[in-house]
Protein backbone atom coordinates (compact mmCIF):
# COMPACT_ATOMS: atom_id res chain seq x y z
CA UNK A 1 0.00 0.00 0.00
CA UNK A 2 1.58 3.62 -1.34
CA UNK A 3 -1.16 5.60 1.46
CA UNK A 4 -2.21 7.33 -1.92
CA UNK A 5 -5.75 5.96 -2.82
CA UNK A 6 -8.51 6.64 -5.21
CA UNK A 7 -11.88 7.44 -3.78
CA UNK A 8 -14.82 8.91 -5.23
CA UNK A 9 -16.58 9.04 -1.55
CA UNK A 10 -14.45 10.43 0.96
CA UNK A 11 -16.15 12.20 3.87
CA UNK A 12 -14.31 15.41 4.06
CA UNK A 13 -16.34 16.36 7.41
CA UNK A 14 -15.93 13.67 9.29
CA UNK A 15 -12.98 11.57 11.06
CA UNK A 16 -13.10 7.76 8.83
CA UNK A 17 -11.27 4.64 9.22
CA UNK A 18 -9.60 6.25 5.82
CA UNK A 19 -8.27 8.75 7.46
CA UNK A 20 -6.92 7.47 10.19
CA UNK A 21 -5.46 4.70 8.51
CA UNK A 22 -3.72 7.32 6.49
CA UNK A 23 -2.47 9.67 9.35
CA UNK A 24 -0.78 6.43 10.43
CA UNK A 25 0.87 6.04 7.55
CA UNK A 26 1.97 9.79 7.41
CA UNK A 27 3.68 9.91 10.82
CA UNK A 28 5.16 6.65 9.74
CA UNK A 29 8.76 6.66 10.36
CA UNK A 30 9.32 3.13 8.54
CA UNK A 31 9.97 2.65 5.16
CA UNK A 32 8.32 0.17 2.92
CA UNK A 33 10.27 -1.86 0.37
CA UNK A 34 9.46 0.49 -2.19
CA UNK A 35 10.10 3.60 -0.55
CA UNK A 36 13.52 1.71 0.39
CA UNK A 37 14.26 0.96 -3.10
CA UNK A 38 13.76 4.44 -4.04
CA UNK A 39 16.72 5.45 -1.71
CA UNK A 40 19.06 3.16 -3.08
CA UNK A 41 18.05 3.51 -7.02
CA UNK A 42 19.84 7.37 -7.75
CA UNK A 43 18.82 8.49 -11.06
CA UNK A 44 22.43 9.39 -12.15
CA UNK A 45 25.94 8.45 -10.72
CA UNK A 46 28.93 10.52 -10.65
CA UNK A 47 31.48 8.56 -11.22
CA UNK A 48 34.22 11.15 -12.37
CA UNK A 49 33.36 12.55 -8.70
CA UNK A 50 36.80 12.01 -6.76
CA UNK A 51 35.71 14.74 -3.54
CA UNK A 52 32.66 14.69 -2.08
CA UNK A 53 31.63 17.59 0.19
CA UNK A 54 27.87 17.55 2.21
CA UNK A 55 27.46 19.91 5.11
CA UNK A 56 24.01 21.14 4.39
CA UNK A 57 21.50 18.03 4.01
CA UNK A 58 18.78 16.71 5.84
CA UNK A 59 18.31 13.03 6.82
CA UNK A 60 14.39 13.26 7.84
CA UNK A 61 13.45 10.00 8.63
CA UNK A 62 15.58 7.62 6.11
CA UNK A 63 18.04 5.72 8.14
CA UNK A 64 21.89 6.51 7.96
CA UNK A 65 22.56 3.26 6.85
CA UNK A 66 20.30 3.69 3.86
CA UNK A 67 21.79 7.32 2.98
CA UNK A 68 25.52 5.78 3.33
CA UNK A 69 24.46 3.15 0.66
CA UNK A 70 23.07 5.66 -1.41
CA UNK A 71 26.12 7.89 -1.31
CA UNK A 72 28.19 4.88 -2.41
CA UNK A 73 26.60 3.81 -5.21
CA UNK A 74 26.49 7.88 -6.80
CA UNK A 75 30.05 8.82 -5.95
CA UNK A 76 31.81 5.27 -6.62
CA UNK A 77 35.39 6.64 -7.08
CA UNK A 78 35.36 8.98 -4.61
CA UNK A 79 38.31 9.74 -2.45
CA UNK A 80 37.94 12.45 0.13
CA UNK A 81 34.59 13.80 1.18
CA UNK A 82 33.09 15.19 4.25
CA UNK A 83 29.35 14.60 4.39
CA UNK A 84 27.84 15.54 7.91
CA UNK A 85 23.92 16.20 8.08
CA UNK A 86 22.18 18.84 9.54
CA UNK A 87 18.73 17.73 10.52
CA UNK A 88 16.51 21.09 11.77
CA UNK A 89 17.08 21.08 15.18
CA UNK A 90 18.47 17.65 15.89
CA UNK A 91 21.91 16.79 16.02
CA UNK A 92 23.05 13.60 13.93
CA UNK A 93 26.09 11.85 13.28
CA UNK A 94 27.68 9.92 10.33
CA UNK A 95 31.04 9.12 10.05
CA UNK A 96 32.61 10.45 13.27
CA UNK A 97 31.25 14.73 12.66
CA UNK A 98 27.84 15.70 14.16
CA UNK A 99 25.71 18.58 12.53
CA UNK A 100 22.46 20.02 12.96
CA UNK A 101 21.07 23.13 11.15
CA UNK A 102 19.58 25.75 14.18
CA UNK A 103 16.75 28.09 14.15
CA UNK A 104 17.55 31.16 15.99
CA UNK A 105 16.91 34.94 16.33
CA UNK A 106 19.08 37.87 15.37
CA UNK A 107 17.80 40.48 17.40
CA UNK A 108 20.18 43.63 15.09
CA UNK A 109 17.37 43.00 12.32
CA UNK A 110 14.82 41.14 14.17
CA UNK A 111 14.54 38.14 12.03
CA UNK A 112 14.80 34.13 12.25
CA UNK A 113 17.58 32.71 10.98
CA UNK A 114 19.51 29.44 10.57
CA UNK A 115 22.98 28.29 11.05
CA UNK A 116 24.83 25.07 10.14
CA UNK A 117 26.85 23.70 13.11
CA UNK A 118 29.08 20.63 12.64
CA UNK A 119 31.41 18.87 15.26
CA UNK A 120 33.54 15.89 15.87
CA UNK A 121 31.57 13.36 17.18
CA UNK A 122 33.81 13.31 20.51
CA UNK A 123 33.39 17.05 21.44
CA UNK A 124 29.48 17.03 21.67
CA UNK A 125 28.70 13.68 23.13
CA UNK A 126 29.13 15.68 26.70
CA UNK A 127 27.05 19.02 25.37
CA UNK A 128 24.13 19.11 27.63
CA UNK A 129 23.77 22.86 27.21
CA UNK A 130 23.74 22.96 23.51
CA UNK A 131 21.77 19.60 23.28
CA UNK A 132 19.26 21.22 25.62
CA UNK A 133 18.68 24.85 23.26
CA UNK A 134 18.41 22.44 20.74
CA UNK A 135 15.64 20.55 22.05
CA UNK A 136 13.58 23.84 23.31
CA UNK A 137 14.04 24.95 20.05
CA UNK A 138 12.82 21.81 18.06
CA UNK A 139 10.03 21.69 20.50
CA UNK A 140 9.32 25.59 19.62
CA UNK A 141 9.54 24.98 15.95
CA UNK A 142 7.07 22.10 15.84
CA UNK A 143 4.45 24.14 17.90
CA UNK A 144 3.89 26.01 14.44
CA UNK A 145 2.08 23.32 13.02
CA UNK A 146 -0.42 23.70 15.80
CA UNK A 147 -0.52 27.59 15.57
CA UNK A 148 -0.94 26.54 11.55
CA UNK A 149 -3.90 24.82 12.02
CA UNK A 150 -5.06 26.93 14.63
CA UNK A 151 -4.98 29.84 12.11
CA UNK A 152 -7.31 27.68 9.54
CA UNK A 153 -9.86 26.51 11.73
CA UNK A 154 -10.41 28.76 14.55
CA UNK A 155 -12.95 31.71 13.52
CA UNK A 156 -11.26 34.57 15.55
CA UNK A 157 -8.75 34.37 13.53
CA UNK A 158 -9.98 34.38 9.86
CA UNK A 159 -8.06 37.88 8.80
CA UNK A 160 -5.25 35.52 7.66
CA UNK A 161 -7.51 33.29 5.78
CA UNK A 162 -8.82 36.18 4.41
CA UNK A 163 -5.51 37.70 3.38
CA UNK A 164 -4.42 34.47 1.76
CA UNK A 165 -7.40 33.85 -0.44
CA UNK A 166 -6.91 37.49 -1.87
CA UNK A 167 -3.53 36.92 -2.67
CA UNK A 168 -4.05 33.16 -4.29
CA UNK A 169 -7.89 33.47 -5.61
CA UNK A 170 -9.20 31.01 -3.57
CA UNK A 171 -12.86 31.06 -3.53
CA UNK A 172 -15.00 29.68 -1.02
CA UNK A 173 -15.06 25.97 -1.84
CA UNK A 174 -11.51 25.69 -1.32
CA UNK A 175 -11.46 27.58 2.13
CA UNK A 176 -14.63 25.34 3.57
CA UNK A 177 -12.32 22.55 2.12
CA UNK A 178 -9.17 23.56 3.81
CA UNK A 179 -11.09 24.25 7.17
CA UNK A 180 -12.51 20.91 7.11
CA UNK A 181 -9.13 19.07 6.26
CA UNK A 182 -7.79 20.99 9.07
CA UNK A 183 -10.56 20.51 11.97
CA UNK A 184 -9.60 16.50 10.76
CA UNK A 185 -6.14 17.03 11.46
CA UNK A 186 -5.95 17.98 14.48
CA UNK A 187 -8.72 15.80 15.84
CA UNK A 188 -6.23 13.37 14.50
CA UNK A 189 -3.46 14.59 16.20
CA UNK A 190 -5.25 15.20 19.83
CA UNK A 191 -6.67 11.59 19.18
CA UNK A 192 -3.26 9.45 18.65
CA UNK A 193 -0.90 12.26 20.38
CA UNK A 194 0.79 9.62 22.28
CA UNK A 195 2.07 7.49 19.29
CA UNK A 196 2.70 10.70 17.10
CA UNK A 197 6.45 10.68 16.77
CA UNK A 198 7.80 14.13 17.30
CA UNK A 199 10.34 14.13 14.52
CA UNK A 200 6.39 13.90 12.31
CA UNK A 201 4.87 16.89 13.65
CA UNK A 202 5.94 19.70 10.73
CA UNK A 203 3.84 22.01 8.56
CA UNK A 204 4.24 19.58 5.90
CA UNK A 205 2.06 17.22 7.33
CA UNK A 206 -0.47 19.25 6.21
CA UNK A 207 -0.01 19.71 2.80
CA UNK A 208 0.79 15.73 2.42
CA UNK A 209 -2.38 14.83 3.97
CA UNK A 210 -4.50 16.90 1.57
CA UNK A 211 -2.29 15.27 -1.40
CA UNK A 212 -3.24 12.07 -0.40
CA UNK A 213 -6.73 12.85 -1.81
CA UNK A 214 -5.89 13.97 -4.88
CA UNK A 215 -7.61 10.79 -6.31
CA UNK A 216 -10.78 11.96 -5.03
CA UNK A 217 -10.93 15.92 -5.59
CA UNK A 218 -8.62 15.93 -8.96
CA UNK A 219 -4.97 17.38 -9.27
CA UNK A 220 -6.78 20.80 -10.74
CA UNK A 221 -8.56 21.55 -6.87
CA UNK A 222 -5.80 20.06 -5.14
CA UNK A 223 -3.57 22.35 -6.87
CA UNK A 224 -5.38 25.19 -5.68
CA UNK A 225 -5.64 24.15 -1.92
CA UNK A 226 -2.00 23.34 -2.02
CA UNK A 227 -1.51 27.14 -2.99
CA UNK A 228 -3.87 28.31 -0.54
CA UNK A 229 -2.06 26.60 2.15
CA UNK A 230 0.94 27.85 0.93
CA UNK A 231 -0.15 31.10 1.58
CA UNK A 232 -1.45 30.53 4.99
CA UNK A 233 1.64 29.35 5.98
CA UNK A 234 3.94 32.19 5.13
CA UNK A 235 1.81 34.50 6.76
CA UNK A 236 1.39 32.46 10.32
CA UNK A 237 5.77 32.09 9.82
CA UNK A 238 5.77 35.78 9.56
CA UNK A 239 3.56 36.45 12.43
CA UNK A 240 5.14 33.47 14.63
CA UNK A 241 6.96 35.22 17.91
CA UNK A 242 10.89 34.55 17.37
CA UNK A 243 11.81 35.85 20.68
CA UNK A 244 11.87 31.99 21.87
CA UNK A 245 14.53 31.37 20.00
CA UNK A 246 17.97 31.56 20.80
CA UNK A 247 19.98 34.86 19.76
CA UNK A 248 22.81 33.83 17.25
CA UNK A 249 25.47 34.98 19.57
CA UNK A 250 23.86 32.47 22.40
CA UNK A 251 24.49 29.60 19.96
CA UNK A 252 27.58 30.82 18.46
CA UNK A 253 29.24 30.67 22.00
CA UNK A 254 28.07 27.77 23.04
CA UNK A 255 29.60 26.47 19.50
CA UNK A 256 32.64 27.61 19.69
CA UNK A 257 33.21 26.59 23.50
CA UNK A 258 32.95 23.33 22.25
CA UNK A 259 35.17 23.63 18.94
CA UNK A 260 32.59 23.66 16.70
CA UNK A 261 32.41 25.22 13.38
CA UNK A 262 29.72 27.41 12.07
CA UNK A 263 28.55 28.37 8.72
CA UNK A 264 26.32 30.63 7.30
CA UNK A 265 23.24 28.83 4.89
CA UNK A 266 21.50 30.34 1.83
CA UNK A 267 22.59 33.92 2.74
CA UNK A 268 20.00 35.23 0.45
CA UNK A 269 17.46 34.92 2.77
CA UNK A 270 19.47 36.73 5.51
CA UNK A 271 21.35 39.65 3.86
CA UNK A 272 21.93 41.25 6.72
CA UNK A 273 23.90 38.45 8.48
CA UNK A 274 26.30 39.03 6.04
CA UNK A 275 26.71 42.39 7.50
CA UNK A 276 26.94 41.51 11.73
CA UNK A 277 30.92 40.34 11.66
CA UNK A 278 29.24 37.14 13.71
CA UNK A 279 32.35 34.91 14.40
CA UNK A 280 31.88 32.25 11.62
CA UNK A 281 33.83 30.03 9.48
CA UNK A 282 32.22 30.05 6.21
CA UNK A 283 28.92 31.59 3.94
CA UNK A 284 27.17 29.06 1.71
CA UNK A 285 27.53 30.88 -1.31
CA UNK A 286 25.60 28.60 -3.52
CA UNK A 287 22.03 26.60 -1.97
CA UNK A 288 19.20 25.28 -4.72
CA UNK A 289 17.38 27.91 -3.27
CA UNK A 290 19.98 30.60 -3.18
CA UNK A 291 22.07 30.91 -7.02
CA UNK A 292 21.38 34.39 -7.94
CA UNK A 293 24.65 36.32 -6.58
CA UNK A 294 27.02 33.79 -6.53
CA UNK A 295 30.06 34.83 -8.42
CA UNK A 296 29.42 38.04 -6.11
CA UNK A 297 29.36 36.44 -3.18
CA UNK A 298 32.84 34.48 -3.98
CA UNK A 299 34.62 38.02 -5.22
CA UNK A 300 33.25 39.66 -2.30
CA UNK A 301 34.51 36.82 0.41
CA UNK A 302 37.99 36.56 -1.86
CA UNK A 303 38.50 40.33 -1.33
CA UNK A 304 37.71 39.98 2.34
CA UNK A 305 40.51 37.53 3.05
CA UNK A 306 42.97 39.80 1.15
CA UNK A 307 42.50 42.17 3.96
CA UNK A 308 42.37 40.36 6.96
CA UNK A 309 45.45 39.69 9.28
CA UNK A 310 47.76 37.06 9.10
CA UNK A 311 46.73 35.92 12.03
CA UNK A 312 43.00 35.52 11.32
CA UNK A 313 41.25 32.49 9.53
CA UNK A 314 40.30 32.82 6.36
CA UNK A 315 36.30 32.85 5.60
CA UNK A 316 35.76 29.87 3.59
CA UNK A 317 33.22 29.22 0.94
CA UNK A 318 30.92 26.63 0.93
CA UNK A 319 28.02 25.24 -1.28
CA UNK A 320 24.96 23.63 -0.29
CA UNK A 321 22.98 21.37 -1.92
CA UNK A 322 20.06 21.70 0.79
CA UNK A 323 18.89 17.65 0.01
CA UNK A 324 15.25 16.29 1.83
CA UNK A 325 15.83 12.74 2.00
CA UNK A 326 12.21 12.26 2.88
CA UNK A 327 11.64 14.09 -0.55
CA UNK A 328 13.09 10.48 -1.76
CA UNK A 329 10.48 8.48 -0.58
CA UNK A 330 7.46 9.99 -1.49
CA UNK A 331 5.27 8.47 -4.20
CA UNK A 332 6.94 10.38 -7.72
CA UNK A 333 3.51 11.82 -8.79
CA UNK A 334 3.74 13.71 -5.22
CA UNK A 335 7.34 14.82 -4.52
CA UNK A 336 8.64 18.06 -5.53
CA UNK A 337 10.50 18.17 -8.87
CA UNK A 338 13.01 20.56 -7.68
CA UNK A 339 13.47 19.03 -3.97
CA UNK A 340 13.03 15.87 -5.43
CA UNK A 341 16.02 16.45 -7.38
CA UNK A 342 18.42 17.72 -5.30
CA UNK A 343 21.47 15.05 -4.38
CA UNK A 344 23.43 14.93 -1.30
CA UNK A 345 26.62 16.13 -1.93
CA UNK A 346 26.37 17.62 -5.63
CA UNK A 347 26.34 21.12 -5.88
CA UNK A 348 26.52 21.96 -9.68
CA UNK A 349 27.81 25.12 -8.79
CA UNK A 350 31.12 23.98 -8.67
CA UNK A 351 31.60 22.98 -12.33
CA UNK A 352 30.02 26.07 -13.81
CA UNK A 353 32.83 28.10 -15.85
CA UNK A 354 32.58 31.59 -14.19
CA UNK A 355 31.92 29.90 -10.73
CA UNK A 356 35.15 28.07 -11.35
CA UNK A 357 36.98 31.04 -12.81
CA UNK A 358 36.10 32.82 -9.05
CA UNK A 359 37.09 30.12 -7.04
CA UNK A 360 40.48 29.16 -8.79
CA UNK A 361 41.07 33.32 -7.86
CA UNK A 362 40.72 32.34 -4.40
CA UNK A 363 42.61 29.28 -4.92
CA UNK A 364 39.26 27.34 -3.60
CA UNK A 365 38.68 23.68 -4.45
CA UNK A 366 36.49 21.28 -2.87
CA UNK A 367 39.31 18.67 -1.84
CA UNK A 368 41.00 22.11 0.02
CA UNK A 369 37.76 23.03 1.51
CA UNK A 370 37.54 19.35 2.61
CA UNK A 371 40.89 19.56 4.06
CA UNK A 372 40.77 22.99 5.72
CA UNK A 373 37.56 22.16 7.60
CA UNK A 374 38.36 18.75 8.71
CA UNK A 375 41.68 20.56 10.32
CA UNK A 376 38.96 23.52 11.88
CA UNK A 377 36.92 20.76 13.08
CA UNK A 378 39.78 18.39 14.85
Amino acid sequence: MNGYVEKTDLNFEEITEWDESIFKNLISLDLRDDQVEQVLTPPIVYSNHQDVLAVHWHPEHVPMELIKKRIGIMFPVRKSELIIPTQHNVLMENDGYCGVEVDCYSRGFGAKVQLLLHFEKSKVENAEILKSMLSHTFKYRSSQLFDFIETIVNPERQEALQEAAGETGANDEVVEFTKNVSKKLKGMLEKYESITPAESVKNKLLSNYVDTMRGAIGDRFANRVQLFLKAVKIIVKRNFPLYYFYRVNEIIEEVRGLGGGVVIPHPEQFWPILLAGYDVDGYEVWNPQSRRYTEFLINVVNNQNKTIKATSKPVLIFMGDDTHMGEKTKDPKFQNREKAGREIGFQPAWEELMTSKSLIAGNISKASLITEYRARLS
